[in-house]
């Protein structure tokens, strides 16, 4: 079996790899059975020298490979027939923009294994850039605050070195009494709490947060028990909610007055209430003038995001008075930073722990055997069909 590591097609350039230098020469030696090339790439953050002095093959053409991995969707005239393709496709959702891309998997007869639905037996997602979201996210929050206010200015995440100087800049920040709240309980929001906590900001609860802030700079976090209750007064339960969303109302208005930037992490789908409404934002009292919507899902859990954005260009501005998307950074706008791909801001780090968690787990399936089958509860398409787990998207792919 050959392995091939694919470059990144996206503009602007999305600079991770599924595996470093070094993760490279650690497969090569786990696994002397199987070979690896490395796909030519300008963009990626290691740079095709990196590989050759390790020893690692680089080719332009890398076709004679079995199986191909990348990290976002491979353009469709890039696809190889008949080839095994892992990359995070965003097509289980139906997602319009990529139904493409997916009837192009079919008609070539790709098996596409895609990373967000590797899971444990019991559940639970094994690979995921989650965690750089929410630290990119974060970052980009404290750094659109300090264009809001004028109270400091930071480079782009992308322009520092990495995570260590990220998080060196952003400790040296006076924030004063900034208040900020951030959602969410799973990897995105412990990327999340974790630079908050690098900052030395203090904690307090929701109830404190609204009741007895602290004299400095504070955050809080809400999850989906703090945010969301039955309308009928019962008890919580996270299986009921998620699977009764209209049995539950969302009480995140308690907090519309009391912060000054909002952190969006959590999970969210379109049956879940918003966070608050469009008609919130016109209010006296709505007092949140910077939105991190790292969920990133357009008129989503944040009503008021329109777009997505990019690295190059990452915020716009929401009018109070007019209602409606304008240029940020103005008297009257709440600024919105939506940015899709925060991970490859910080592409070294991302990759390093990205390739890490293929390495030990995922790829040695790929490689010798699948005993659990989590490469089979994976697979999206096979053999030019879609897979029994994802038969529900035949409408979508016939549309």
């Amino acid at each position: 079996m050959k392995i091939g590591l694919l470059r990144e097609w996206k503009k602007p350039a999305d600079k991770r790899v599924a595996l470093t230098p070094d993760q490279c020469v650690q497969f090569l030696n786990k696994f002397p059975e199987a070979g690896l090339v490395v796909e030519k790439s300008p963009d990626r953050t290691f740079q095709d020298k990196a590989y050759t002095k390790l020893g690692i093959a680089v080719a332009k053409d890398i076709s004679d490979c079995d199986v191909l991995f990348g990290i976002k969707e491979v353009p469709i005239e890039k696809l190889i027939p008949n080839k095994t393709y892992c990359f995070f496709s965003h097509t289980i959702k139906a997602q319009a923009y990529n139904r493409d891309l997916l009837q192009a998997i079919l008609e070539k007869n790709i098996t596409l294994i895609d990373y967000e639905t590797l899971t444990w037996s019991e559940g639970g997602r094994i690979l995921g850039f989650g965690k750089w979201a929410g630290i990119a996210g974060a970052y980009n929050a404290f750094l659109t605050w300090g264009k809001k206010t004028n109270q400091f200015s930071l480079p782009p995440a992308y322009e520092t070195d990495d995570y260590e100087e990220s998080i060196r800049l952003l400790s040296e920040l006076n924030l004063h009494k900034t208040r900020i709240v951030f959602t969410g309980n799973g990897r995105v929001a412990a990327g999340i709490r974790e630079v908050l906590e690098q900052m030395k900001l203090k904690e307090c609860s929701p109830q404190e947060f609204v009741s007895q802030p602290p004299r400095n700079a504070y955050f809080t976090q809400l999850t989906s028990w703090d945010l969301y209750h039955r309308k009928d007064g019962g008890p919580w339960d996270i299986q009921h909610f998620y699977e009764n969303h209209e049995d539950y109302c969302c009480e995140f208005d308690n907090f519309l007055s009391h912060a000054d930037i909002l952190i969006n992490g959590m999970y969210w789908e379109d049956s879940m209430p918003p966070l608050f409404t469009v008609q919130d934002t016109k209010q006296s009292n709505f007092a949140i003038k910077v939105i991190a919507d790292i969920t990133c899902d357009v008129e989503g859990s944040v009503p008021i995001t329109m777009e997505a954005t990019n690295i190059y260009n990452p915020t716009f501005g929401w009018s109070k008075s007019e209602q409606k998307q304008v240029e940020p950074f103005g008297e009257d706008t709440i600024d919105i930073m939506a940015v899709t791909n925060l991970p490859t801001e910080l592409p070294k780090n991302a990759s390093e722990e990205f390739g890490s968690l293929l390495l030990e787990h995922i790829i040695p399936l790929v490689v010798r055997r699948d005993k659990q089958s989590i490469l089979k509860r994976a697979t999206i398409t096979s053999k030019g069909k879609l897979t029994k787990n994802y038969e529900y998207l035949t409408d979508f792919v016939n549309g």
